[in-house]
């Protein structure tokens, strides 16, 4: 019996970690204002072939694993963007900005 638990842990782990094949961390600067923004910023960046987002809402930056093999971290750029939030490397359309929240609205770098 022992014998089959550790088998099953280690099967287990052994699948838990292979889940993050090509795993890159990036960090990098998103405009918002509150935890609604949090919310949809890391929303955005819940797609396939990325692991794990967190925004801090008082340094503006966010912090992402992901696959490197699947998606460029231009692409996270643009995904964020299209959500309405500024980055470092992409600007959102004025579209997706005003359809934030009037809270969520932060002011737009130049």
């Amino acid at each position: 019996m022992k014998v089959f638990l550790t088998a099953c842990c280690s099967l287990l782990l052994l699948v838990a970690c292979g889940g993050e094949k090509n795993a890159t961390t990036v960090s990098f600067k998103v405009y918002g204002n509150c935890g609604m923004c949090e919310k949809t910023i890391e929303g955005s960046l819940e797609k396939e072939g990325i692991y794990f987002a967190d925004w801090d809402k008082e340094t503006k930056m966010i912090e992402i694993r992901y696959d490197s093999v699947q998606l460029a971290q231009e692409d996270l750029h643009q995904i964020i963007a299209a959500s309405g939030y500024d980055t470092e490397l992409a600007r959102s359309s004025d579209e997706a900005y005003s359809d934030l929240h009037e809270c969520c609205q932060y002011e737009r770098p130049m």
